[in-house]
Order: structure tokens, then sequence, then C-alpha cells
């Protein structure tokens, strides 16, 4: 039987509700890490059950590096003014911004890489892998090239601050926690 000092620490870690904390330490028998494991899974069924929801308002986040020679935008949307107005939402928007101007992304998704170029980049993978057996150069070419796909996309990029989730992750779990679908609507970056 879970305590209430664990449903407290669990809700702080997590921002998910007291009653689906009680059910995830409840089927976790009472494993914190479990339980933890337990509330992302339910957070990402809940994520890809909003992401059908119209996002029409939003905010557009600014990123200026400290040294003052990369600058970031980011039109990240919500549902409702409220949560755009919401700070944690705003911070949302600030990290992304932060992220892209770190890690230079070039597409917002893995399948908005264009065919050029992975065409160019399949060049010099065939080179990587010339004298192998046929079956294992296209295993190892279509891993390449989901690999790139994922590198060169803002959101199945890890996330900088913290190398456990990637952008997707930490946009869906703050769909769990604000209620409402989020996404990225578009992102530019500057650079002298």
């Amino acid at each position: 039987m879970a305590t209430l000092e664990q449903i407290k620490n669990l809700r702080e870690r997590t921002g998910a509700g007291v009653v689906d904390v009680k059910k995830a330490l409840d089927e976790a028998g009472d494993d914190e890490a479990k339980a933890i494991d337990i509330l992302r899974l339910k957070g990402i069924a809940k994520a890809a059950k909003k992401s059908d929801r119209d996002a029409k308002e939003g905010v557009v986040v600014s990123y200026i590096h400290s040294n003052g020679r990369v600058g970031v935008l980011v039109k990240l949307l919500c549902e409702t003014d409220f949560v755009a107005r919401n700070e944690e939402f705003q911070e949302l928007g600030r990290d992304i911004a932060m992220h892209v101007a770190a890690l230079n992304p070039k597409y917002l998704k893995p399948e908005d890489v264009t065919g050029e170029e992975i065409a160019r980049e399949r060049v010099f993978w065939m080179e990587e892998v010339s004298g192998k057996p046929a079956d294992i150069i296209e295993k190892i070419l279509a891993g390449k090239e989901k690999k790139f796909r994922d590198d060169q996309a803002l959101l199945t990029q890890t996330f900088i601050k913290d190398g456990e989730k990637t952008v997707e992750a930490l946009i869906a779990e703050k769909i769990q926690k604000i209620g409402e679908n989020i996404q990225v609507g578009s992102f530019v970056r500057f650079e002298l």
C-alpha cells in the first residue's frame, strides 16, 4: 500500500495527478522506479490521444546565445491562450529554442529530411560498407539512414538538458502534465 509520502514524492517528480500516481504505485507494488515507467507509458498514450486536437494558440519564443552570434525563434503551439500564457509552457519554448541553438537541427521531423540529402549521404555510406555481404549492407544502410534522419530532426534529437529523452518525449511529458496538445509549429536559427 502506497504511503502519502510516496505519493507526494512521485507527484513532485512526475507532475502526474494523485489518482494516477496511486494507481501506478499499486500496479508497481510500491516500487517507485517501476511506477515512474508506468506513468511515462500512460503519458505517451495520453499525448498520442491529444495529438489529434487542434493547436491554434501559442507563443513565439526567442533565444539569443550569450555570444550574440546565434539566435533562434520557435513557434510553439497549444490549444488555448490560457496555456500559452502558462510559465511552464513558455519555459518549454525557451528550452526548445536553446536546444535548436546548440544542436542546429535542419528539420522538424525525420520524415522531413529530403530524398536528395539521403541520396548524397548514401554515397558515403556505400563506401563505408563496401566488401560486406549484400544482405548485411542493406541492414547497415537502413540503420545509417534512420540515424541520419533522427540526428537531423528536432523532435528525435536527444534533448540537450537531459540525455535520457528526446525533444519529442519532453513535449509528450508536458502534454501529460499540462493536459493540452503541444506542437512545435516551426523554428528558424540564425548564425553569424
